[in-house]
């Protein structure tokens, strides 16, 4: 294994080939963005999601989730970063701990700033898409709650 396949390191690439330890793991999946005609279900919790973000130069970065979907979702951050810069993101949801690798796009404010997913471990993705099944049900239940109490 070359040393730029550990994935202990801040920015490894992915194994070439799958060890026998990369197995216990889990296995990686890359998430490519297709021109499917539905878009990923997105969602804001209800709670402040405190994010970091790690630079390629080894920076930590603070940052708070504001929207998320299973291929991205927006960053507030105090200044944003490069469009294009590649880091590694890392947040607590309902449903665990979730990392991935980001790329960070075009901010759309001075402080907010969206990413898409690159790729994510497949048990963070199914803790990322339980935390957005139980985050969105939960806005439905409300909204449901809204409609039947409002005074017309």
């Amino acid at each position: 294994m070359r040393s730029t396949d550990n994935l202990d390191e801040p920015f490894a690439n992915p194994p070439s080939r799958l060890s026998e330890s990369h197995t216990q793991l889990g296995v990686m999946t890359h998430l490519l963005q297709t021109s499917a005609p539905l878009r990923a279900p997105r969602t804001c919790f209800a709670e402040t999601t405190p994010a970091v973000v790690r630079l390629r130069d080894g920076r930590c970065i603070t940052a708070k989730v504001q929207v998320l979907s299973l291929t991205g979702g927006l960053l507030c951050l105090s200044k944003p970063l490069d469009p294009g810069s590649l880091v590694k993101l890392m947040f607590l949801t309902s449903s665990g701990s979730v990392l991935g690798a980001a790329e960070m796009l075009s901010p759309v404010s001075w402080n907010v700033q969206p990413f898409k997913f690159l790729r994510l471990y497949d048990a963070d993705r199914r803790r990322l898409q339980a935390a957005i099944k139980l985050s969105l049900d939960h806005n439905r239940l409300d909204q449901g709650l809204m409609e039947k109490y409002r005074a017309w």
